[in-house]
């Protein structure tokens, strides 16, 4: 599993030293991807409010389909409807579409938010089924949570 602490520790240098969210955002996906064998895709999102849909901000994988997502549909539209993580242990088995890619069993998303306010999510597929505990998505959340400190205070 990938390191959470350093990451976050890692983001806030970033911080400190004047990167945005963007460099934020790529940074967390490379880190995420590169920590863990078992993570075939990472991706982060962002929410566009007004259109009700999750953009790709940028990702770490194969080429998908999905750059655009509708707020209620897949995972993670779903994950942002309901305003709540989503781990799905066999997304074959779900009544909504996952990823693009077949071979995909799982998918953990956790969002990047701050109280009630959603800026987006990250989102990472596996080709193994139940892929992901508790331990990982507790480990995300961190991370989450440090990228949507910089988004919000660039906002501000």
């Amino acid at each position: 599993m990938f390191d959470a602490t350093q990451l976050v520790k890692d983001l806030q240098e970033m911080r400190d030293d004047g990167f945005l969210s963007d460099a934020l955002l790529r940074q967390a996906v490379r880190s995420i991807s590169e920590g863990d064998d078992r993570f075939d895709w990472v991706g982060a999102f962002l929410l566009d409010e007004e259109n009700q849909e999750i953009w790709l901000h940028n990702y770490m994988g194969p080429r998908t389909e999905n750059a655009k997502i509708p707020v209620g549909e897949g995972v993670l539209g779903k994950a942002i409807q309901a305003g709540g993580n989503q781990n799905v242990a066999e997304v074959d088995e779900t009544d909504y579409p996952g990823s693009s890619d077949p071979d995909i069993q799982s998918e953990l998303v956790v969002l990047v938010r701050a109280g009630d306010e959603i800026f987006g999510a990250l989102a990472v597929d596996s080709e193994d089924p139940d892929a992901f505990s508790e331990d990982e998505e507790k480990a995300l959340v961190q991370v989450s949570d440090k990228l949507a400190e910089q988004i919000m205070a660039e906002r501000r």
